[in-house]
C-alpha cells in the first residue's frame, strides 16, 4: 500500500492549527497534473489556516511542493471553507 506523505504532511500541520481538528477533511486527487490536495474545514477556521494576506496557505504551499519534489511529483493545494 502506499502512502501519501503529502496527505500526512498536510493533515498535521492543518490539525495543530484549527480549534476544529475533528471537522477537517483533505481529499487527494491525482491527474496528469500532479496531486491535488483539496482542504475542507469550517468557515471559523480559514483564517487561522489561511494566515495574514495568504501568508500561512503560501507557506503550507511551499512545503508541500518540497515534499513533492521528493517523490518526484506536483503538489498542489485548494482550500475550500
Amino acid at each position: 500500500m502506499e502512502r501519501n506523505y503529502e496527505v500526512e504532511l498536510l493533515e498535521y500541520i492543518v490539525k495543530s492549527i484549527v480549534d476544529y481538528p475533528e471537522d477537517v477533511r483533505i481529499d487527494r486527487t491525482v491527474d496528469n497534473m500532479g496531486v491535488l490536495l483539496t482542504l475542507t474545514m469550517r468557515q471559523e477556521d480559514m483564517g487561522k489556516v489561511i494566515g495574514r494576506e495568504g501568508s500561512g496557505a503560501k507557506a503550507i504551499r511551499t512545503i508541500l511542493k518540497m515534499v513533492g519534489m521528493k517523490y518526484q511529483s506536483r503538489v498542489n493545494l485548494k482550500i475550500n471553507g
